[in-house]
């Protein structure tokens, strides 16, 4: 913290008219270190600024609840088995966080991913098309739907719940008619996406080594921030909450490393997942697109009065939306080593929006982060498990799923009041 910036004390020893601007509420935090960071936690509680701590606290609850019903919950075969299940769900879930931070919603994603799952099979299977090309048309594909459906909604004025109801409809229609008579086509499981939920990085190096690269790059890009801040003269995190956050991030990071080597190794899906998550959270909070995804979830009016080109950038999110469902709808079809008339159906919508919103994002716009995606999608994937674990039946794990989703959407809710009784939304 800079030298230069005035204290507490010498604040309200200069009186009301004084010309020195006010201290920044951080700064005075900082101050007071761990008094001063209670305070501020306490400050965030009563005006409703929850963050992810509620789902951070649920899933700790989930965990507990069902490791205490079955031993085998929180063995490494079942958690790594929760990992890889997750993966396809949470890739669409990513692309739906950036549909809801404008506060619009896009119920076309399941039938997307099935179309994506169906292009790939017909092009690679029936047609032998080298598998990467494939690959690369299926998603796309995703990305040309999504767009499509960003046009109608931006350009032409289309409620964005309708065209997606629409879009829903008529791909899941088209999925159909890519897949034939037949319905089902079987996908090489020893071909590129076949390995998306099969191959495992065996040597315990991997694992290890990608919770260091991930500890070292937190720690760096901190700790670089921290100091341009400083020399800049704003606030900036101190080194020791730096390293105590770098410590976290290294139990939880190397914790998982370990449950990973106990069974077969760092899987590929998870690996790739994280990559993304990285990739869209760089995006979303580093880049002058993010700040404009974010601009037009406060304000449309206000965004366009600041000169973004509000239409272009509806467009490309629900493009992106397309994408990653495209992206996830490869996962499945690994997943289930085919693709068929079952894609995209079912419970899975419900589940991608579930873990959007169970993570963190809000229904209202303005707010989320692609990481919400795996905390939602941990906690959606952990009761589905527990419950299997359980033989608890499908109608059940719907209830209790609607349940949660419904506790989440209430709590994002008051979240909401509250903060705008507080003035801070």
């Amino acid at each position: 913290m800079s030298t230069d910036q005035p204290t507490l004390t010498e604040a309200a020893d200069d009186g009301p008219a004084s010309a020195t601007p006010a201290v920044d509420p951080r700064l005075l935090v900082r101050e007071q270190g761990l008094a001063g960071y209670v305070g501020e936690f306490k400050r965030k509680m009563r005006a409703g600024d929850l963050g992810s701590l509620p789902v951070v606290v649920g899933l700790i609850i989930i965990w507990t609840i069902f490791q205490s019903l079955n031993s085998n919950f929180l063995s490494a075969e079942n958690l790594n088995n929760i990992a890889v299940a997750m993966v396809a769900t949470g890739m669409m879930a990513v692309g739906i966080i950036f549909v809801l931070l404008l506060g619009e919603i896009d119920l076309s994603v399941g039938s997307v991913s099935g179309v994506s799952g169906a292009i790939f099979a017909v092009l690679a299977v029936t047609h032998g098309v080298n598998e990467w090309l494939a690959v690369l048309a299926a998603v796309a594909g995703g990305a040309a739907i999504g767009a499509i459906h960003g046009f109608f909604f931006a350009r032409i004025g289309a409620p964005a719940f309708a065209v997606t109801l629409s879009g829903l409809l008529f791909w899941s229609g088209f999925m159909l008619q890519l897949l034939g008579s037949n319905g089902t086509i079987n996908v090489d499981s020893e071909g590129l996406v076949g390995k998306l939920t099969t191959y495992y990085f065996t040597d315990v190096a991997a694992a290890y080594g990608l919770a260091a690269v991930a500890v070292a790059a937190y720690f760096l890009s901190a700790f670089l921030d921290a100091k341009r801040r400083r020399a800049a003269s704003v606030p900036a995190r101190p080194v020791g909450e730096i390293a105590l956050r770098t410590a976290l991030l290294a139990a939880v990071g190397f914790g998982a490393a370990a449950m990973f080597n106990q069974y077969k190794g760092l899987p590929l899906a998870v690996l790739v997942f994280l990559v993304f998550l990285v990739l869209t959270d760089f995006v979303l909070r580093r880049t002058a697109y993010g700040r404009k995804v974010f601009a037009l979830g406060g304000s449309v009016e206000a965004s366009r009065r600041a000169g973004i080109n509000v239409d272009a950038v509806r467009i490309s999110v629900f493009a992106l939306a397309g994408t990653f469902a495209a992206i996830g709808g490869l996962f499945w079809a690994s997943k289930i080593a085919a693709a068929n008339q079952s894609a995209g159906g079912g419970d899975l919508l419900m589940n991608v929006i579930a873990a959007a919103v169970i993570g963190g994002t809000s229904l209202f716009g303005g707010r989320g982060r692609t990481w919400n995606a795996l905390l939602g999608v941990m906690v959606i994937t952990s009761i589905q498990y527990g419950l299997a674990l359980e033989g608890i039946a499908t109608p059940i794990q719907f209830m209790i799923t609607g349940a949660v989703l419904l506790a989440t959407v209430v709590i994002d809710s008051v979240t909401r009041k509250t903060q705008k009784s507080a003035g801070r939304a």
